[in-house]
């Protein structure tokens, strides 16, 4: 089962991170397109809906993480 999370690799707070990890995409085209986002709608609106969304993500857990198959144990 999938489920939204803040991404452990994080630039700011793993907001971007996080749903490019959930929707399958580059974390890198996403970062961009947030960028962009927020400077063409004057910052305000793309900040505010950024800083409510870093509040409300969860953190990733070890437990959502996609490299342990259950009942396997895997060195770091």
């Amino acid at each position: 089962m999938k489920k939204l999370t803040k991404s452990n690799d994080k630039v700011l707070t793993g907001v971007l991170g996080g749903f490019a990890e959930y929707f399958g995409a580059d974390k890198a085209l996403v970062r961009i397109i947030g960028a962009a986002l927020m400077m063409v709608t004057g910052f305000f609106p793309g900040i505010f809906l950024y800083i409510i969304a870093a509040v409300i993500m969860p953190e990733k857990t070890d437990k959502d993480n996609d490299d342990v198959i259950e009942g396997e144990f895997h060195e770091k």
